[in-house]
This record gives structure tokens, C-alpha cells and sequence, in this order.
């Protein structure tokens, strides 16, 4: 069945002001993200998400018009079926046969930034349709699932050191046996980042994973200090350390420490992977299905984890669409320990689909419906779209 329409939406949406939370990204008012919608000559639909940027915000006027203006004249028409042939197509562009005639990649000039990121849409949407049309959930396309649930880690920890511990506290009371906080610039000092990752130890015990994401903000420097000072409180990973154009840097990082690290969310493509491998940079490998090429992509970058035998953790912090492609991701992957549910407001996440994904006592099922396994709320679309 052939691809009949490619559309995207540029979606903004308030965060309640009881919700709302702080970082080095600034207060965060509201939450971006551009929805790609690819249907078929059936009527049937499927649905992902591109992103402008790795946090909340973004303007997506760029990636709906490179979706829309650019990519579709080029895939309608195209199997809807045939998703790596779609991927390699745009990857590819105009040399796209001399990529099928010689079994190597001649990329466009674009292969980073918006236009991975627009692919990242219309592969996962693509993804999400053929489960549709053949009644099954990607996650059987992918293989199958490797457990029959999972557990998440609390994804949120920006409070101060004296509110930080309760903040922390109420996430484990929702059964929740990992949690990650935010550290880095936000704070005044590598000391006051200490003092609050101490603070969260100490509030939390032994038995609690904790992991820490400074979004790139350190220096190597301020890094190799925190790491070592940090040592003795077992740290299940140490994330983003410094920022993702010095993979070079994160290896000495990780040279000079025992806490694993992390990285990934901000990486295009398995190429950006490969070369994090490489560099002997992280232990944890983490893909944004709306940022590396999709859930193509995303498989091809868990391939590496299993084969170079790293931790593979999908970024999940974006919308339903996104969050659930990581999800069928890492049920779909031995590599794969826990999933990353975000404790910030989030409509995106909880009301732009008529059934939020559930998590329950910290873990979630594997997913059973057809496709990602969601159902759009049509309301929402309407009020947000920019």
C-alpha cells in the first residue's frame, strides 16, 4: 500500500504553572513538538515525532516545512511498507541508487539536524502504521519482546538541596527503584552540585539507582571533579557530562572515573554512535527515536549496544509518540535495563492521545496494542497547532 499523504503539525502547549520547572534550559513554560502524520491509500494512519530540540522547546516552523515541502513530494507513492527503503531514500537523496547499487551510503549534505530529525517523524509514523494495517504492535516487528515488563526510572530532580530530598522521596513513593536528577550549571558550583547529589543519597538509601544528567553543561574539567568526588556514592550513571561536540573529552571522563557514563540523546544517526564506540567514550548508549533517524535508527544504534555489549536507554522525554517508541525500542532489546518516564508536567505526554501510557508501581507492561499503540486526541492537535 502506497504512502498517499505526509502532514505535519508544530504543536505548543502551556505547562501548568504548578508544574512547571527549572534548569539550565531556563523556566520551562510550555512544551514543543512537531507531529508527523503519514497516511496510506487505505485511510489508514500512523503518527511520530521530530523534534527541533533535545529539551521542551523548540520551533519546529523549520522541520514541518522540510517535512511538508521537501520530503513528501519525495516519499508519496512510495511503499508504505518498504520503511528502510523510505529511510535510505531520504538519508540518500538524489544518489539514493547508487546507494542500492554499490551497498554503501551516499549522503546528502543534510544528514544531521532538521532533516534526520523531519525522517525521524515520518519513519517512526511509519512504524506505527504498519502495526496498524497488520493488527500488531511494533514491538513484533521488531522481534518481539524480551520481557514482559520493565522497570522505569523518575526522570525529574531539579529542586534546590533543601528541597530536594523530599522532591526525590515522592518518587519513590510511587514505587519508582531509579530516579534521575538534573545537575551542571544550573548550579552555582561543582560543591553545590555535590552537596545535592549527597542530599539525594542520603534521603534516598542505598537501594534507589540514582542517576545524574548535567545536559552537557560541564567542562572536563568541572566533570572529572564532580565524578571523583562523587566516587563513593554509586551513581548508576553519570549522563551527558559535557557537551556531545567533545567525544574526546567524555573519554577522558570516563578514563578517570568508575561511575558509567552516559550519552547519546543529542547524537544523529548509528554513525554519531558508532563514533562515541570508538572514541571508548560511554556504558549507556541513548537514542531519541525523534532526533536519530527514527525507529529505524534507533534499532540499528541498539544493534551496537548488544554488540559491543553496552546499556542501551532510550531518551523518552518528548510526547506519547516518541516516549512509546522508546518504550516498544527497549522492550525489543537485551541490552535494555529501564525506561525513562518523565515526572515534569508533560501534556504532550499525558493529553495529546485519548490513553496515556501507564506505568504503574514504577514499571511498565509490554505493549500489546496494534502499532505504537496509541490513539490521537484530535482536540488537542486542534488547539495547540501553531
Amino acid at each position: 500500500m502506497k504512502i498517499k499523504h505526509i502532514k505535519a503539525y508544530w504543536l505548543r502547549c502551556p505547562i501548568p504553572a504548578g508544574r512547571q520547572w527549572r534548569s539550565d534550559y531556563g523556566q520551562l513554560t510550555h512544551f514543543d513538538m512537531t507531529l508527523v502524520e503519514v497516511t496510506d491509500e487505505d485511510g489508514h494512519t500512523g503518527y511520530g515525532e521530530a523534534k527541533a530540540a533535545v529539551g521542551a522547546t523548540g520551533a519546529c516552523a523549520s522541520i514541518v516545512t522540510c517535512i511538508e515541502q521537501e520530503l513528501a513530494p519525495q516519499l508519496v507513492g512510495m511503499e508504505a511498507g518498504n520503511i528502510t527503503a523510505v529511510w535510505e531514500a531520504v538519508y540518500n537523496g538524489s544518489r539514493d541508487h547508487y546507494a542500492r547499487d554499490r551497498g554503501r551510503v551516499f549522503p546528502i549534505l543534510g544528514n544531521r539536524g532538521t532533516t534526520i530529525s523531519a525522517l525521524s517523524g515520518i519513519d517512526t509514523a511509519l512504524w506505527d502504521l504498519k502495526g496498524k494495517r497488520l493488527g500488531v504492535p511494533v514491538i513484533e516487528l521488531l522481534g518481539g519482546s524480551c520481557r514482559e515488563s520493565m522497570p522505569c526510572y523518575a526522570s525529574g530532580g531539579w529542586a534546590a538541596v533543601d528541597k530536594l530530598g523530599d522532591q526525590l522521596k515522592s518518587y519513590v513513593d510511587h514505587g519508582y527503584g531509579g530516579i534521575k536528577m538534573r545537575v551542571g550549571v544550573m548550579d552555582n558550583s561543582v560543591r553545590e552540585t555535590v552537596a545535592r547529589v549527597e542530599e539525594a543519597r542520603r534521603a534516598l538509601g542505598q537501594e534507589i539507582d540514582i542517576m545524574v544528567d548535567a545536559h552537557g553543561t560541564f567542562s572536563v574539567t568541572e566533570a572529572r571533579r564532580f565524578a571523583r568526588m562523587t566516587e563513593d556514592l554509586g551513581l548508576y550513571w553519570f549522563e551527558e557530562p559535557v557537551t556531545s561536540d567533545n567525544k574526546a573529552g567524555t573519554a577522558e571522563i570516563r578514563r578517570g572515573t568508575t561511575t558509567p557514563i552516559a550519552a547519546g540523546e543529542s547524537e544523529f544517526t548509528r554513525f554519531d554512535f558508532r563514533d562515541l564506540i570508538e572514541h571508548k567514550s560511554v556504558d549507556v548508549l541513548q537514542p531519541d527515536c525523534a532526533i536519530v533517524g527514527g525507529i529505524t535508527e534507533a534499532r540499528r544504534v541498539a544493534a551496537l549496544a548488544e554488540t559491543h555489549q553496552l546499556e542501551l536507554a532510550p531518551h523518552c522525554w518528548g510526547s506519547a509518540f516518541s516516549f512509546m517508541a522508546g518504550v516498544h525500542l527497549a522492550f525489543s532489546s537485551p541490552s535494555a535495563v529501564y525506561i525513562e518516564h518523565s515526572l515534569g508536567g508533560n501534556p504532550l505526554l499525558y493529553d495529546l492521545v485519548k490513553e496515556a501510557p501507564q506505568v504503574a508501581d514504577g514499571r511498565i507492561q509490554q505493549p500489546t496494542r496494534p502499532g505504537l499503540g496509541l490513539e490521537i486526541n484530535p482536540d488537542f492537535v486542534q488547539k495547540f497547532r501553531v
